[in-house]
């Protein structure tokens, strides 16, 4: 369901956005709702298309030269499948208005953000390079997928909010694709790579459990990997900076209040009538009900509705 209030947020330029490199493990599901704006949020640096993996690689140097042993002695957290999967609930309450996350696999739409095309579960955009890298990596292992032809199209547009040589064929075809399990795997690998499996890896070399885990996880959706002060990246510098972390000795519910309270204020300098629900009515509660594992059944509101996970 589409929110009106999410038109207030502009496209605003982000240090370092996304770039995604297609694979293909397993995946189920298909259909189609709308996402969010969060993708305004990581729109103009997506030009950089080694932005992410370099903003990883600066952020994780950071943890020290010991994070692969305690990676390997973490337990897998938000990354075990049952966790995973509230995780994308959890997310999509606030980024679709529902609970059935892999009913945005097939949405398209012109969000009138200034992105072109916001598309998947992630909200690729047409006009933020995301979206083009997607299809590039999909049609090399797929060269005969329905939006192959569109490609010179979409180099064509990148950058912009053009539909040049996209209309009107281009929304049916992501639909139609969507069908197709190994595009929605392509879409679950690029929102693995770029915004989920960093934002768990960095959590957890934080010291934090599932509850972090996820904490990072959303704002690494809704801000994009971005080093500025708005970006995901930034706003874990800057909470380091207030509060250690637990693997600095430091209490969890501690550092995520100051992680929260960052976060929020940021969301704020955007838009200073923007909601902030998802992080005060969801994630602020889940801390201050002290459930730090993420244990179900979960109740939260975001955007005035009510969500249980039993």
């Amino acid at each position: 369901m589409k929110r009106a209030r999410l038109l207030l947020l502009a496209a605003v330029p982000v240090l370092v956005t996304a770039s995604v490199y297609v694979l293909t493990p397993e995946d189920p599901g298909a259909g189609g709702a709308g996402p969010d704006l969060s993708s305004a949020y990581r729109s103009q640096a997506a030009q950089d298309t080694k932005g992410a993996e370099s903003a990883k690689t600066w952020a994780e140097g950071t943890a020290g030269a010991a994070s692969g042993d305690v990676l390997a002695d973490a337990p897998a957290g938000l990354a075990a499948p049952a966790r995973k999967d509230l995780a994308q609930q959890l997310v999509a309450s606030a980024e679709n208005s529902t609970l059935d996350w892999r009913s945005a696999y097939a949405y398209i739409e012109d969000i009138g953000d200034g992105q072109g095309y916001t598309a998947g579960i992630i909200g690729f955009c047409t006009g933020t390079n995301d979206l083009l890298t997607l299809v590039e990596g999909y049609t090399k292992a797929h060269p005969d997928n329905g939006l192959a032809t569109y490609l010179p199209a979409l180099r064509a547009v990148d950058g912009t909010d053009s539909h040049e040589g996209l209309d009107p064929g281009f929304t049916d075809a992501w639909k139609a694709e969507a069908a197709v399990p190994a595009f929605r795997r392509a879409q679950d690998t690029a929102r693995d790579r770029v915004y989920f499996d960093p934002a768990v890896r960095l959590a957890k070399l934080d010291g934090l459990g599932p509850l972090g885990q996820f904490v990072y996880y959303d704002a690494m959706v809704f801000h994009g990997p971005g080093t500025d002060a708005t970006g995901f990246y930034g706003m874990r510098e800057r909470a380091l900076g207030k509060s250690d972390s637990p693997t600095e000795g430091g209490s969890e519910k501690a550092y995520l209040d100051t992680f929260l309270d960052i976060r929020r204020a940021a969301m704020k300098s955007r838009d200073p009538d923007i909601d902030t629900t998802r992080v005060d009515t969801a994630q602020r509660r889940f801390l201050d009900e002290g459930n730090l594992q993420l244990r179900t059944p979960l109740e939260w509101q975001v955007y005035g509705e009510t969500y249980r996970v039993p």
